[in-house]
């Protein structure tokens, strides 16, 4: 699942959409029975879980699915999962985040290493690139929720911090507090979104071309493709020319 960049828009409508389906409602459905167990079983009660269960209805998940999720969370044999967070650098100096979902801790640091040294990345420690990005909240809705100044004007009356919108659709950032209280008062303006969830949000961007680009795209979908990682963000900043030459 994709981080906030352009460049991810579209390496998730051409990755994470091509694979095979099981695969992203697998990662989906691990997400909503961790936020389950953490909670109340009701994602009206449940801020994490809500945001868990907009992002899989986004994805086409089904209603069965979903509940199954989160039934799955009070079972006897639900799965242990812990919560990981990698750190790391991509081709071209671009600092990566990368989280993951994991019931074998030492599993999940060895993919992630090789994957990180495979692709032209370096695996760092705790904390070697966070102090870079911000940690916030993240609503996203779809291009076709409405026009950016339509986006800009919900979103100002909702309370949120700031607001991105390209052709990849809107990006409406806001304070970790009021991540769902901004997300309900949307919905009535703009309808439900495609996810609420806490994000990384980079201070500053490093601009990629050429070979470190493709590279980089590589990285990045080899992270997203293994079966721990929930989601990978970056602050990697690719032109629109080097966006049309990977698509």
């Amino acid at each position: 699942m994709a981080g906030h960049s352009k460049y991810k828009n579209i390496m998730y409508r051409k990755g994470a959409q091509d694979k095979k389906r099981s695969a992203l409602f697998s990662k989906l459905s691990r997400e909503i029975t961790v936020a389950a167990k953490m909670g109340l079983p009701d994602p009206e009660a449940n801020a994490r879980l809500r945001a868990a269960v907009i992002a899989a209805r986004a994805q086409s998940m089904p209603k069965d699915n979903i509940q199954r999720s989160i039934d799955k969370a009070a079972g006897a044999d639900a799965e242990n999962y812990e919560e990981i967070r990698y750190e790391g650098f991509g081709p071209g100096g671009v600092a990566i985040i990368v989280e993951a979902l994991t019931d074998n801790r030492n599993r999940t640091a060895t993919n992630v290493r090789t994957i990180f040294s495979k692709n032209g990345g370096n695996l760092g420690a705790g904390g070697s690139v966070s102090h870079g990005f911000a940690r916030l909240g993240l609503i996203e809705y779809p291009a076709g929720a409405g026009d950016s100044d339509k986006v800009l004007e919900a979103a100002i009356e909702a309370g949120a911090e700031d607001v991105e919108s390209d052709e990849g659709g809107h990006r409406i950032w806001t304070t970790i507090e009021s991540l769902h209280e901004v997300a309900r008062a949307l919905e009535p303006m703009l309808g439900e979104g495609e996810g609420a969830r806490l994000a990384w949000k980079p201070s500053t961007e490093v601009e990629v071309r050429g070979d470190d680009a493709q590279k980089l795209a590589n990285l990045m979908e080899a992270l997203e493709d293994d079966d721990d990682v929930q989601t990978v963000w970056g602050n990697e900043n690719i032109p629109d020319d080097e966006l049309e030459r990977l698509a």
